[in-house]
């Protein structure tokens, strides 16, 4: 059975611990200058992997703070994998989506495919990768929770099978009418590990509503598996084109070698016709 993460947004009281928490285990750099990692600006980035946003929202006619924590939301049918033809991103039995570097080539589908904008690119290294938050999957595999939800200190973030998260998730928005009557995450493209619930319309949270509850991977997968044979083709014009190039650069060097031959060879006749003259 998959592992996720349960959010209740209404316990969350922005505290960052959680970022502070992935950084540390993902060794990444703190980038605040121009990208930080908790405020109203808060925002993924490469280095930044979780982060938690400051949302003001009008709620009974007053307004009210909710923060709100951005990752990775480690969908049960990856749209990212599915587009990655170099299976750089691979979705694990227990749960996370994880992303392997040594298998990337660069073409960034996967920043396309997201329906959530979460993959983020190197783009200030001269070899870059692609980066999002991997769940900490190392820690999953061994039974132990996210980074992230071990340090959380309101509960807010709960880990575990994600049927029985979900379970709690509806017992609770059910006994208790404050929160919203949705689970974010339950089935928007197929569902996705981490599960939300709030006491504030998702859509004023910045979270992406009126998605499809269809796997995005049955609208791409078709498409491709043609890919690897685009890309094979491709290879092939573009070398051909290289070797024809090289060809005529080898034709034009060797001409010009030939004239300057014949005209070397020309002054020295005429050198050697003045002299005898």
């Amino acid at each position: 059975m998959s592992k996720g993460v349960l959010v209740d947004l209404t316990k969350c009281i922005g505290c960052g611990s959680c970022t502070v928490a992935c950084k540390m285990y993902n060794e990444n750099k703190w980038i605040e200058d121009r990208q930080p990692t908790s405020g109203e600006n808060a925002k993924l980035a490469d280095e930044n992997w979780t982060v938690i946003k400051t949302v003001t929202v009008e709620k009974e006619d007053k307004a009210v703070w909710r923060y709100v924590k951005e990752q990775c939301f480690h969908c049960i049918d990856p749209a990212c994998a599915s587009a990655c033809f170099a299976k750089a991103f691979q979705k694990t039995p227990a749960g996370p989506v994880v992303y392997y570097p040594d298998l990337c080539v660069g073409c960034r589908y996967c920043m396309v495919a997201c329906p959530f904008d979460i993959p983020k690119y190197e783009w200030e290294k001269s070899l870059p990768y692609v980066t999002k938050c991997m769940m900490c999957s190392s820690r999953v595999e061994e039974g132990q929770s996210p980074a992230c939800v071990a340090v959380c200190p309101t509960q807010a973030l709960v880990f575990g099978d994600r049927q029985t998260l979900l379970e709690k998730a509806k017992e609770t928005i059910t006994n208790n009418p404050s929160y919203v009557q949705h689970i974010y995450g339950e089935k928007e493209v197929g569902g996705t590990e981490w599960l939300y619930i709030s006491d504030v319309p998702f859509e004023k949270l910045g979270f992406k509503t009126g998605l499809t509850e269809k796997p995005l991977s049955s609208y791409t997968s078709d498409f491709m598996k043609y890919t690897p044979i685009a890309g094979a083709t491709w290879a092939v014009i573009l070398g051909g084109i290289a070797m024809f190039n090289h060809r005529k650069d080898k034709v034009s060097r060797d001409e010009q070698s030939h004239q300057h031959i014949e005209h070397n060879q020309k002054n020295s006749t005429d050198e050697e016709t003045r002299r005898s003259e």
